[in-house]
């Protein structure tokens, strides 16, 4: 087994020589590192600000180059912290999942949402980026030599999904991008990606005011200065424990890698749909033949260190060819990159009655799934023993992986405490809404506002942060572009009897297996729809998933549903752990928290069900608490003379082209179907009932009826 890089010392010696380069470059350019004079002085003058009691208005931007670009903007007091006022992501706009492009439409829409708050774009006192580019570029260096001569081929590398080579080159020049859209000089401080991550989750998160020390874990395919980053915070004080210092030696991108190539999806599609199918494979590390052989791709080193295997992964060499013969040997041949999405080679767990490998490669994806959570609880068995802390934040795009983090709550629970420590406790964890680079844009400006001398703001309770919020107007503008889309008032949310007739209506159509597309308010940030970007269905039915994968959303059918539900019902279908629920259970609010269903909960379907143990294992429990007006009428509440108890079921975010932020486009796309590749999907919606509006105190409740 070879860990580490075959020249080290070469890479180190690049990394620095690239990062004084660039720095100077950037510097050029008004883009400032966050350890430069410039960003001293900066902050200095924003503490100032803060110790007269003035008001900052602080921005942050995740520019082009990488995934997920977006910008956000927040207001930091003494007293109070920081307060989100928007993150807005570019791909809600756009409409291209993890774009890597500039975000213009987003800084936009920030504009606008400043004006109307009456804040002048001369008036934002600082923007912060979502990477520190310098470092950024010199580790992309540093990874392209380490591994020399083989690796040098990826200074010649082209676009990829999560990564662009002239989109960082376009990054170099956000100060300027920026500038022009604000129309003010916009100079930026650069603050580093896992920082930028760490502090935004710790001071939006149930732990933020705790007196007792605080864990924090970033693990990400790849960083500025690493892929895995470990942090303590205490008394509003954050502190490193650990860089990995390697974007190679990566979680992130071991399952990247081998979701991709083994599912036929790519990067960034992959991961999602693999943790689904590995529900489907056998979950026993002592039966699964691929287990024993696949975990020696991870070498899980002392203080909770992990190494990729350098001997079976060939990807830190040749992202192209990324199985060494070893692994090829254990998983058979990587599914090329120009057959990704091929319907030949995409995994489907419908297929086990019809071709003969689909089990096995259910099991290779329920055996990369375990060797993942052993490196998870490696590292955060480390971090509990450093810290003696019971209380965890996870995040970076690591944490998307909800059974991961299901796991991790089930494996540091009381004995495991009174085993290691003789003590009674169990580990206390949180998840952010926007654990990947969704919410990175958000956590520079976070991050700005604590160098500047503010502390945790208050603890987040929602994700509806992304644009405004339509108006009546621009709803039926939109319907009124749309002649082939019948549609008619069906309420008025102003009043509470219109919001209870509305409910009503949304509880009848779901018990007569209606679906209901829900659009109302500002976009969820975030890679979840949880209410505002919903489609709704009846959960009485044991085919809705299939119809719904099948009919509506297009997509496989290993993608799971969630139910969305009150707690009291939530504790009583499903194993809610008690170290999810600070905050009254605030973790399980974002579906990026898993929950095993209880024996109950299966009905009169067999527990051998491949559908009752995928939902088991996959489904995201929503405890449903938040303001709207309509959704909490009509979830849990039973249609007047219906009879059966309605619960309505919320999809992940509904995979159209408008993604929610633009009312402009909603009504086009509820027509075409059109997804967010730009391809037209066919499929009988004849029994679609989509509700499109604003559900405002202030304004009535559309109905799009195909």
């Amino acid at each position: 087994m070879r860990i580490g890089p075959r020249h080290p010392r070469i890479g180190r010696a690049t990394f620095q020589l690239t990062l004084l380069l660039y720095e100077r470059l950037s510097a050029n350019r008004n883009i400032f590192r966050s350890s430069s004079a410039f960003a001293k002085r900066q902050f200095v003058s924003l503490r100032g600000k803060l110790a007269r009691g003035e008001t900052l208005y602080l921005g942050g931007i995740c520019a082009s180059g990488t995934h997920n670009s977006g910008a956000a903007l927040v207001e930091v007091t003494r007293d109070r912290g920081a307060r989100i006022i928007c993150n807005n992501e570019e791909e809600r706009f756009s409409g291209e999942r993890h774009t890597t492009k500039f975000p213009d439409q987003s800084i936009d829409d920030l504009s606008l949402i400043s004006k109307k708050a009456g804040i002048g774009p001369g008036e934002i006192d600082g923007w912060f980026s979502a990477w520190d580019y310098p470092a950024l570029i010199a580790m992309i260096m540093r990874s392209a030599v380490e591994e020399a001569p083989a690796s040098l081929s990826a200074l010649g590398m082209r676009d990829m999904p999560g990564l662009s080579p002239r989109g960082i080159e376009r990054g170099l020049r956000m100060a300027r991008h920026l500038g022009l859209r604000l129309g003010v000089s916009t100079p930026v401080i650069a603050t580093p990606h896992h920082d930028n991550h760490a502090w935004f989750s710790y001071a939006v998160s149930p732990f933020a005011r705790s007196e007792r020390p605080v864990m924090i874990a970033v693990l990400d395919g790849f960083g500025d200065h690493g892929a895995i980053t470990l942090y303590a915070c205490e008394r509003g004080v954050m502190r490193q424990l650990y860089c990995n210092d390697s974007t190679l030696d990566s979680l992130g991108t071991y399952y990247a890698v081998i979701s991709s190539t083994q599912g036929g999806w790519t990067p960034l599609s992959s991961e999602g749909r693999y943790m689904g199918a590995a529900a489907w494979g056998d979950g026993n590390r002592n039966t699964n033949p691929f287990y024993e052989p696949l975990r020696q791709i991870l070498h899980l080193a002392p203080d909770g260190r992990v190494f990729l295997n350098r001997d079976l992964a060939n990807w830190p060499r040749n992202y192209g060819q990324p199985y060494t013969k070893e692994l090829v040997r254990i998983l058979g041949e990587p599914i090329a990159q120009k057959d990704m999405w091929n319907p030949d080679a995409v995994l489907r767990v419908e297929d086990t009655k019809h071709k003969e490998d689909t089990q096995e490669r259910l099991d290779k994806a329920a055996a990369t799934q375990m060797v993942f959570e052993d490196a998870l609880i490696h590292i955060i068995d480390h971090l509990i023993r450093v810290t003696g802390s019971n209380q965890l934040v996870l995040t970076g795009g690591v944490a998307l992986n909800a059974i991961g983090s299901m796991r991790i709550l089930d494996y540091f629970n009381e004995d495991y405490f009174q085993r290691a420590f003789g003590r009674r406790a169990r580990l206390h964890l949180w998840v952010p809404p926007t654990p990947n680079d969704a919410g990175v844009a958000l956590g520079a400006a976070f991050m700005g506002a604590y160098l500047a001398g503010a502390g945790p703001g208050a603890p987040l309770e929602h994700a509806f942060y992304c644009g405004t919020a339509p108006s009546e107007a621009a709803i039926r503008d939109a319907l009124a572009t749309a002649p082939d889309v019948a549609w008619t008032p069906i309420g008025n949310a102003a009043t509470r009897c219109g919001r209870d007739t509305v409910a009503d209506l949304m509880a009848y159509v779901t018990a007569q297996d209606g679906v209901i597309a829900l659009y109302q308010g500002a976009a969820e940030t975030g890679p979840r729809a949880l209410g505002h970007r919903s489609i709704l269905a009846n959960p009485c039915n044991p085919r809705t998933r299939e119809f719904l994968n099948a009919r509506v959303k297009y997509r496989e059918a290993i993608r799971p549903l969630a139910p969305i539900m009150t707690r009291e019902s939530a504790l009583k279908w499903f194993a809610l752990s008690d170290g999810a629920a600070d905050a009254d259970y605030n973790a399980y609010n974002y579906m990026v928290l898993a929950a095993q269903a209880k024996p109950g909960a299966a009905g009169p379907h067999s527990r051998a069900d491949p559908c009752r143990r995928h939902w088991s294992l996959a489904n995201r429990a929503r405890a449903n608490r938040s303001a709207d007006i309509c959704l909490p009428q009509g979830v849990g509440a039973p249609y007047r003379g219906g009879g059966c108890r309605q619960y309505l079921v919320q999809c992940r975010r509904t995979d159209r082209a408008d993604a929610g932020a633009s009312d402009r486009d909603a009504a086009p796309c509820q027509r075409s179907g059109r997804g967010y590749h730009g391809g037209r999907r066919g499929g009988d919606l004849r029994r679609v009932a989509s509700t499109v509006g604003h559900i405002r105190r202030q304004s009535p409740l559309h109905a799009l009826v195909r």
